[in-house]
């Protein structure tokens, strides 16, 4: 039996939400300014301003998805979006305070964008955290099942096991019984199947259309899965002439010269400024701390594939003792040519710091996938297929996957990999200013907390 979807009802309910809280700081603001009765001629002025605001923080949800939220979503793009939804809508409370005459607007407007930015930013996080922590209890799941066991529909599985705040329910379908309509029907049936993800090319086309139209006569959603050596659903994007569905070649957000300039303008104001208050005090005391650690240089530098596949010298501070396999052994959990002051910078990654004169001479971006080791990506280039699209963005000295904990060598190298390409790709694919701006606040989290994952 099919589950009943209350996500409709959740999205009226939470619109509602959102009005009351912008109409209740509207109305503080207001009334705090008259400590007598409000003639009838102000009162509608502000109502009518209230109404057009109402109205534009709930067209303008439609260009900014903040109510298309999938249960799978990431905090980090979901804050995003949040954050950009919010910044756009205060700049219309302040653009209508500029050209109506409502002296209220004009003389609060910014006051009012602070508490809504923080009232909003505040509600709808906690929000979501309950909701996460709903679903990780089993309370409002979906069930799911894969078709079939493949290594592309293994990383997915993974993902849901270890992310139970997706609150997804995985059935596995029985291996001894054989893969045919009816029972796959029974199945849905009994399990209460709500989707079905299929590997890309994993059935035969006849068995396949028919599994589809079965799946659309019971209500079951099919959920396609690129395999993970392919590049194509990367390369493409779906446009439509008249009516008819086509795949055209897809343009990056970043193939833009004014995206582009916009995030180089930004990545040398934000270098300049770390490196002018933090490194000029930093750098001197990471030195001390190293050379006191034990002999060798303060600066490790290493060959990296950059923009385009282009080799920079990415520079670190050095948090090993000086050894001859840096260039063809990777860092292992625990590896023991860590030194002591090496696991503290680490941990908190500053040794990351001295990438900010990469970025600065070009090399490096703020945010982007993080560079590896040559023969790292000269591997598993051959490996995933999609793993050069990396490139087409510079390397950062942080990135999406290290915000979500995909780093360091944690488990089966080759899935943790394949999730990390996944990641980037999607950064690439997905690439906006507020995005960047989400994942330095999320760094700078882990920088002061200490990212556990980091060997």
């Amino acid at each position: 039996m099919q589950k009943i979807r209350y996500s409709r009802y959740f999205k009226v309910l939470f619109i509602i939400l959102d009005v009351l809280v912008i109409t209740s700081v509207f109305l503080f603001y207001f009334l705090r300014n008259y400590n007598q009765a409000i003639p009838r001629d102000i009162w509608e002025q502000n109502i009518f301003s209230l109404i057009l605001l109402a109205f534009f923080w709930i067209l303008l949800s439609g260009t900014t998805r903040l109510y298309s939220v999938a249960r799978n979503l990431t905090y980090t793009i979901y804050l995003e979006r949040l954050v950009t939804h919010i910044f756009i809508f205060i700049f219309g409370v302040i653009l209508l305070a500029k050209v109506s005459n409502n002296d209220f607007l004009k003389q609060d407007r910014f006051m009012i964008a602070v508490t809504l930015f923080i009232l909003l930013v505040v509600i709808k996080s906690v929000i979501s955290f309950i909701l996460k922590y709903l679903r990780s209890r089993g309370i409002n799941h979906r069930n799911i099942m894969f078709l079939p066991d493949d290594s592309s529909a293994e990383i997915l599985k993974n993902i849901f096991r270890k992310r139970k705040d997706y609150g997804f329910k995985i059935f596995n379908y029985p291996a001894q019984h054989p893969l045919d309509l009816q029972h796959l029907v029974d199945f849905w049936k009994k399990t209460g199947i709500h989707t079905m993800y299929v590997s890309t090319g994993s059935l035969e086309k006849l068995q396949e259309n028919e599994i589809y139209r079965q799946a659309e006569l019971h209500k079951v959603r099919i959920s396609l899965i690129p395999g993970t050596t392919r590049t194509n659903f990367f390369q493409y994007d779906l446009a439509y002439v008249e009516m008819q569905p086509i795949l055209v070649p897809s343009k990056f957000p970043l193939d833009f010269l004014s995206n582009n300039t916009l995030k180089r303008s930004f990545d040398i104001a934000f270098s300049l400024a770390v490196l002018l208050l933090i490194g000029i005090w930093l750098f001197p005391l990471v030195a001390l701390l190293i050379k006191l650690d034990g002999k060798g240089p303060v600066f490790f530098t290493q060959q990296r594939y950059g923009f385009h596949e282009r080799v920079f010298k990415c520079i670190k501070f050095r948090t090993m003792r000086v050894n001859g396999d840096c260039t063809h052994k990777t860092t292992a959990k625990n590896d023991d040519r860590i030194t002591r002051i090496g696991q503290f910078l680490r941990k908190t990654s500053l040794d990351e710091f001295p990438q900010f004169i990469n970025v600065l001479l070009g090399d490096m971006s703020v945010v982007g996938p993080r560079p590896h080791m040559l023969l790292v990506d000269d591997f598993y280039k051959l490996k995933i297929g999609r793993y050069s699209i990396r490139s087409l963005v510079k390397p950062g000295v942080t990135g999406l996957a290290q915000v979500n904990g995909l780093r360091g060598d944690n488990g089966d190298m080759d899935i943790q990999m394949k999730k990390r390409i996944l990641t980037d790709a999607f950064y690439v694919k997905n690439w906006s200013f507020m995005l960047d701006l989400v994942i330095i606040l999320k760094t700078v989290f882990l920088v002061i907390g200490g990212d556990k994952n980091a060997n």
